[in-house]
């Protein structure tokens, strides 16, 4: 892993929708840490430093390091409640993780070499059907993203959800339908015998 996230948070002892309204008043925002076979803890963390570590990609797919007071507690980010009209974090979930359990984790695909594909090359048209997958993995197998290599796809080609070779020590969540398109290029619309036919009466 190549970044590491450590976020600030505090104890709380109220709970209840007046307490978290009072809470994000402050600049905080409420927060539940649960897991790990330990009773739910309740914490806060600072709304603009939650926000800043939401600007990167890899906060959603990462092991975490938490710090509550003096203690530093391993987490992931399980779930994030957002304002519905306005830029807000209402509400975030952190999952404690333990070395020797396997996680359900959904991890963002990174489609690769598509402007050098062939069928781009040749006037293709890219088309993303599936962009985050869900897998299980132990955290020290957590990737940040999965790479999809599009270099090799032609137009026409589909590139499906068994074609995509998971890294080591990481299985998806489901059983794949080996028919489920993840990418595929298509042709350039408005074909070239179009244009043609339009040519030729133009002539006549």
């Amino acid at each position: 892993m190549s970044v590491s996230f450590e976020i600030n948070a505090q104890p709380r002892a109220l709970a209840g929708t007046g307490a978290s309204r009072r809470l994000r008043r402050t600049g905080q925002v409420p927060a539940i840490v649960y897991g790990g076979h330990q009773e739910p803890e309740m914490v806060s963390v600072g709304h603009n430093e939650l926000l800043k570590h939401l600007e990167h990609e890899a906060f959603y797919s990462h092991v975490l390091d938490l710090k509550i007071g003096e203690r530093s507690v391993k987490v992931v980010l399980k779930d994030l409640q957002r304002h519905p009209a306005k830029p807000f974090v209402q509400h975030v979930d952190f999952l404690r993780i333990t070395q020797d359990e396997k996680l359900r984790m959904s991890v963002p695909l990174h489609f690769i070499n598509e402007e050098r594909s062939k069928g781009v090359k040749m006037g293709g048209q890219v088309s993303h059907n599936i962009t985050e997958l869900e897998i299980v993995c132990l955290p020290k197998d957590l990737p940040e993203f999965i790479a999809v290599d599009m270099g090799d796809l032609e137009i026409g080609q589909i590139i499906h959800l068994s074609d995509i070779p998971m890294p080591e020590g990481v299985s998806l969540a489901h059983t794949p339908d080996s028919d489920e398109p993840v990418a595929m290029i298509y042709g350039p619309r408005g074909g070239g015998d179009e244009a043609e036919g339009e040519g030729e009466e133009e002539g006549a």
